[in-house]
C-alpha cells in the first residue's frame, strides 16, 4: 500500500544519505520561501486571517495550529513559491510553514530539542513525497478540478510534521492517512480570482499537523486511504484508471531519487503556466527596444499572438477584477511587461491604484486616449493579445511549458528596418527551471527586492546551516536589523 510505503521511505531517510546537491538545494528553497513569506505576512489576506483568529480568540502564541494556518496563508499569498512541473503542486510553502510551526513552539523545542540534521532529513523526505504523488496523480487530478498543493499539501505537512518529531513507522502511517482524508481545495477558488487559493495551504499545513498529533496519541487512519476503493485516487483522480498500474514498480521506480533538485523558483508573482510567456515577450521587448524608444515599439505592434499548451492557455482573463484574478491572467501579464517592463508586487500595486482594474467601457477609453497612460496603454495591449492553444507545443508538455509569442509589426512603421513583418520567440523553459535556473545570488535579490529593509548579511549563516542548531538559525534571523 502507498501510505506504508512512504512511511518506510520517511522514518528511513538519515541526513548522510541525502546528496550534497539537494542540501545545497533545499537551502536555496528556504532562503526562497523565507522571503515570500516575510512579505506576506503584510498583504491582505495575512492580515484578514490573523484578525479573525484574534476575534476569535483563537491566535495564542503557543498555538501551534494557528501559526501553521498563518504561515500557509501568509506564503502563498503573492504567487513566488516554488513548484515543480510534472507535480503540478507548490511543495515548499507547505513544508517549510509546517517546520516553522513546528519549530517556533517552546514546548516542542524544550521537549525535542530538533537538530538540524532531522530538519534537513524533513524537508528533503517531504519534497519527495509530495513530487512523487504529484507525478502519480496528476495532470488528471489537477483536470478535475482539484487544486494539488491544497489536496496533497495535507499529506506533505504530516510528512514534515512527523519525521521532525521522530515518529515511529506506525505513527507516521498513521499521521499521513488522516492527513489525506482531509485532503482539499478546488482550481475554482484560484481562477476565480479569490483568496481561497492562499487558505488551500493555510489548512494543508493546519490539517497536517491536526493528524500529525493526533496520531502521537493513537488515532488511527485507513492504511490503503489513497488507493483503496473508496480513497484518494477513485475519489480524486476518477480521470485515470489505475487499474493496471503497479504501485510497487512506480514507487520502485519513482521514491528515493531526490526530486527537490528538480524544483523551481519562480521571479514573477503570476501562475507557474504563464512564466514562459513572459520571458518570451521580455525577449521580443528586448529586440523591439534596439530599433526606437517605446512609443515607437508601441506604434510598431499591430498584434500579438500566443501560442502555447492547453492549461496555460486556459489562463484568458481579459477583464481581472481583483488582485489574484490579475495574477491568473496571461493577456495582462504579456501587456504590463511590454508596457513597463518590469513584474515587480510594487508596480502591480502602483498599476492598480492607478485604475488598472477598473471597468472602463470602449467610450471611456476613446476619450481619455492617453499614450503616456500606462494603464491605458495595458489595457489596449491586452485586448489585442490573441491566445491559441497549439497541439505540438501541448505535445511537449508537462516535459516542457512552451510558449511562442509572435507580434506583428505595422509595415508602415518597420519599413526600412531589418527585421521581417512577424517577429517571435519561443521558450521551452521558463526562469528558474532547473534548465534554466534561478541561483543563490538571484534568490537573495528577490529577497532584497520584496523585504526592503531586512539586513542581507543575516542571511549568510543559511550557506553553512548544516554546522549550527536550527535554533541558532532562526534565531539569528529572527531580528531583521
Amino acid at each position: 500500500m502507498i501510505i506504508p510505503e512512504f512511511s518506510k521511505f520517511v522514518t528511513n531517510l538519515k541526513f548522510n544519505d541525502i546528496p550534497k546537491v539537494s542540501i545545497e538545494k533545499a537551502k536555496l528553497c528556504f532562503l526562497d520561501y523565507l522571503s515570500v513569506y516575510k512579505k506576506g505576512l503584510y498583504e491582505e489576506n495575512s492580515k484578514i486571517a490573523i484578525k479573525t483568529l484574534l476575534d476569535l480568540g483563537y491566535l495564542k502564541t503557543d498555538d501551534i495550529l494557528n501559526k501553521g494556518l498563518i504561515n500557509g496563508i501568509a506564503s502563498h499569498s503573492l504567487d513566488l513559491d516554488d513548484g515543480h512541473r510534472l507535480a503540478f503542486l507548490h511543495p515548499g510553502v507547505i513544508i517549510f510553514s509546517t517546520a516553522l510551526a513546528i519549530l517556533q513552539d517552546e514546548k516542542i523545542k524544550e521537549c525535542s530539542n530538533i537538530s538540524v540534521e532531522t530538519f534537513f532529513e524533513s524537508v528533503i523526505a517531504s519534497y519527495e513525497i509530495a513530487i512523487v504523488l504529484g507525478m502519480l496523480v496528476n495532470p488528471n487530478h489537477r483536470n478535475q478540478g482539484f487544486h494539488s498543493t491544497g489536496t496533497i499539501g495535507s499529506i506533505i505537512s504530516s510528512v514534515t510534521a512527523s519525521k521532525l518529531l521522530n515518529f515511529s513507522l506506525e505513527e507516521t502511517i498513521n499521521a499521513l492517512a488522516l492527513a489525506t482524508t482531509q485532503s482539499a481545495g478546488f482550481l475554482e477558488s484560484d481562477h476565480s480570482g479569490s483568496m481561497a487559493k492562499t487558505l488551500h495551504v493555510g489548512k494543508a499545513v493546519y490539517n497536517g499537523l491536526l493528524s500529525t498529533f493526533l496520531a502521537k496519541n493513537g488515532f488511527t487512519g485507513a492504511e490503503s486511504i489513497i488507493e483503496g476503493n473508496e480513497g484518494f485516487l477513485k475519489s480524486m483522480v476518477s480521470s485515470r484508471n489505475f487499474d493496471n498500474v503497479d504501485f510497487n514498480v512506480f514507487l520502485e521506480d519513482n521514491l528515493g531519487k531526490f526530486h527537490i533538485n528538480k524544483v523551481y523558483l519562480k521571479k514573477y508573482p503570476f501562475c507557474r503556466h504563464i512564466h514562459s510567456s513572459i520571458d518570451a515577450i521580455l525577449n521580443l521587448r528586448r529586440d523591439l527596444l534596439k530599433y526606437g524608444d517605446a512609443d515607437f515599439v508601441f506604434n510598431l505592434i499591430n498584434k500579438i499572438q500566443i501560442k502555447t499548451y492547453k492549461i496555460a492557455s486556459e489562463h484568458d482573463d481579459y477583464s481581472p477584477k481583483t488582485k489574484a484574478a490579475l495574477k491568473q491572467s496571461l493577456p495582462y501579464a504579456i501587456a504590463i511587461y511590454l508596457v513597463c517592463g518590469d513584474l515587480s508586487l510594487d508596480l502591480i500595486d502602483e498599476l492598480i491604484d492607478e485604475g488598472l482594474l477598473s471597468e472602463d467601457s470602449e467610450f471611456t477609453l476613446k476619450e481619455n486616449m492617453d499614450l503616456n497612460n500606462k494603464v491605458f496603454l495595458i489595457k489596449s495591449i491586452a485586448k489585442n493579445v490573441v491566445i491559441n492553444l497549439d497541439t505540438e507545443l501541448e505535445d511537449l508538455t508537462p516535459e516542457k511549458r512552451p510558449s511562442k509569442i509572435s507580434i506583428n509589426l505595422n509595415k508602415d512603421y518597420a519599413l526600412g528596418f531589418d527585421f521581417d513583418e512577424t517577429i517571435e520567440n519561443l521558450v521551452l523553459y521558463p526562469l528558474g527551471e532547473c534548465e534554466n535556473p534561478l541561483l543563490w545570488d538571484d534568490i537573495i535579490n528577490k529577497f532584497s527586492n520584496l523585504n526592503p529593509n531586512f539586513n542581507l548579511s543575516k542571511l549568510e549563516v543559511l550557506k553553512t546551516m548544516e554546522n549550527k542548531s536550527i535554533y541558532e538559525v532562526l534565531d539569528f534571523l529572527k531580528n531583521d536589523n
